[in-house]
């Protein structure tokens, strides 16, 4: 198997925004792009590593859909991770409503296009 095919799908400890100073930071300062169903918030980071939450808004289903939903939403980060470009802070704001792993694949690559934040291939 291509150990570094496994590297990338690593979502590390550092790599979490959770301190809820730095995310209502994004909030007010962060730029923001959306698409139906989602928002993405970002601004630079002086790390080399990008640092992702994952917020849901209030009342957003019950205990096991925002669950579903956030895992749902580290899987694309692991997916999209490494065709990012590095030394950003991001928020990824999703709504209720068309759930699946394919919706939030197009709406984070969608997202991603938008703000600038995929290398060039």
């Amino acid at each position: 198997m291509d150990t570094d095919l496994l590297k990338t799908g690593f979502f590390k400890r550092e790599e979490h925004i959770k301190k809820p100073a730095d995310i209502q930071k994004l909030f007010k300062a962060g730029k923001k792009f959306s698409v139906k169903g989602a928002k993405l918030f970002f601004m630079k980071n002086d790390k080399n590593i990008n640092r992702i939450g994952f917020p849901l808004p209030r009342g957003y289903g019950n205990a096991v859909e925002r669950n579903r939903s956030k895992r749902y939403s580290r899987e694309t980060y692991r997916f999209f991770k490494a065709h990012l470009n590095t030394g950003y802070d991001m928020l990824f704001l999703v709504y209720p409503g068309n759930d699946s792993f394919l919706s939030r694949c197009e709406q984070f690559k969608t997202l991603c296009i938008k703000a600038g934040l995929l290398k060039d291939s």
